[in-house]
């Protein structure tokens, strides 16, 4: 249908302007979850006070090089970019789909030279000159533009929310590389120290089978048990390389450029007495990934009502406003001006129920996006609760070790003594020293297994971002 005359349009104007105000489709609501009031594994090392800042846990760990290395990656980490450009994207589809549904308007120029033809016209030749606007815009009465809108809208703080949750684990992986590197280095120091005790016990067997006072079936042992402590040295070596490799690729930088700044061993992070983990609310609502997930359901949501409005009828306008003369120096005179407006409404009859099946499928997908959504707040629940459940054992375990490499090294230093002096037979130093390097090991790994375990707990609270980061400038409305 179409309308050509001002005063035709104008109803058609007033009632898709009327018409503006619905939406077809669902209204999203955030749906509501049953969380539990309290952690179930709080205990050792937590306690149920309101969580504090989290934007930037690292920094409780006391450790400034690992701090700089966690910066470090989240401002150039090639995750971190990729992020960011995937932000400026939903931005940029959220900035068009609010274009849409304004007017379009476009102008034009032209200049022509016509000659006709003698023998069906006239066979003069003329001139022609025009300027004008010309315009469209497609009436939302059904809501479809609106809820695209919505649903970009819904897309683009997911992609927020991604970012952050970027953020969250690439810091968390970092600090585990460090802990990892640096539990590496304590457990080599370890090796190296109980090496240096073996070899004391391999020059005095030697000095006693010299004397006569031993065979030479234990100075053999002996060295057997050196040398075996030896052969551990390089995999320790590797795994620092390792480590330091795989941090300078967080860090969005090629392997090796870091060797310099953590060629020097130092201590493995040291974990707080206590960390205070709130409610699990709380961590619902800190982390990115639970605040993603809610996002893309608002915007499988609204999708839905996209594919409904497809179903209505389609109200278009277009018009144009110009000038056209003959002569150039009369493209301005009032009897130049030319105009046209029109209206059309476009229908569908019938298709086969295509456009009805759009919107089952998009139901379909908005019914999984809220399976989805509710998984990742499970999930999210256990993550906390396994972690902390790994900082309390962590914490019992070391200090189980922490006791038993106290009396190990006791243990062989005694060993080695009465040794000496002829009153134990070897075999009780060989024991004594395996079990002495076995707990010291044991240990340096445990006192990294308390710092991995805070920073996965860190990370399962949602850690890393705050939540001034999202009512600040990333996402523009």
């Amino acid at each position: 249908m179409t309308l050509g005359c001002p005063a035709r349009l104008l109803p058609a104007l007033l009632g898709a302007f009327a018409l503006a105000g619905c939406a077809v489709g669902p209204d999203y609501r955030a749906p509501e979850l049953e969380v539990p009031a309290a952690w179930t594994e709080a205990g050792r090392g937590t306690s149920a006070a309101k969580a504090a800042d989290l934007s930037r846990w690292w920094r409780q760990l006391d450790d400034p090089l690992m701090s700089e290395l966690i910066d470090e990656a989240l401002a150039a980490s090639p995750d971190m970019k990729t992020a960011r450009a995937r932000l400026r994207e939903s931005r940029a589809r959220r900035d068009l789909a609010s274009a849409q549904r304004f007017p379009e308007v476009g102008a034009s120029a032209a200049a022509s030279r016509i000659d006709g033809s003698g023998e069906t016209g006239s066979g003069t030749a003329f001139n022609r000159y025009g300027v004008g606007l010309d315009a469209s815009w497609e009436a939302d009465v059904f809501g479809g533009r609106r809820r695209a809108l919505e649903a970009a809208q819904a897309d683009l703080e997911a992609s927020q929310a991604d970012l952050y949750a970027t953020q969250v684990s690439l810091a968390a992986e970092v600090a585990l590389a460090y802990v990892d590197l640096r539990s590496a280095q304590a457990r080599l120091t370890t090796a190296r120290s109980n090496l240096a005790s073996q070899s004391e016990t391999l020059q005095l067997t030697e000095w006693r089978a010299q004397a006569g006072l031993t065979s030479s079936l234990n100075v053999e042992q002996a060295r057997a048990n050196n040398e075996q402590t030896r052969a551990a040295l390089p995999l320790l070596e590797t795994g620092i390389a390792e480590s330091a490799h795989r941090l300078a690729i967080l860090l969005g930088r090629p392997p090796g450029v870091l060797k310099d700044r953590l060629g020097v061993p130092g201590p493995i992070p040291a974990a707080p007495d206590t960390l205070a983990v709130g409610i699990p609310a709380d961590t619902l609502r800190q982390r990115p990934d639970v605040r993603a997930a809610e996002r893309n359901l608002a915007a499988a949501t609204a999708v839905v009502g996209v594919a409904e409005a497809a179903r209505y009828p389609n109200l278009s306008f277009t018009g144009s406003i110009g000038l056209e003369a003959l002569q150039a120096g009369r493209l301005f005179d009032g009897s130049a001006g030319l105009y046209s407006l029109a209206a059309s409404i476009v229908a569908p009859v019938f298709d086969a129920g295509r456009r009805q099946q759009q919107v089952e499928i998009q139901d379909a997908l908005r019914e999984q996006a809220l399976v989805g959504y509710e998984k990742t707040v499970l999930l999210a629940l256990e993550e906390v609760e396994n972690a902390l459940v790994g900082l309390a054992n962590a914490h019992a375990r070391r200090e189980a070790l922490t006791a038993a490499a106290e009396a190990a090294r006791n243990a062989a230093l005694l060993a080695r003594q009465r040794f000496s002096t002829g009153i134990i037979d070897f075999q009780v130093v060989l024991d004594t020293e395996r079990t002495a390097l076995v707990i010291d090991d044991a240990l340096a790994a445990a006192q990294a297994e308390v710092a991995a375990s805070l920073v996965r707990l860190y990370k399962a609270l949602g850690g890393g971002w705050s939540q001034a980061q999202a009512t600040g400038t990333e996402i523009r409305q």
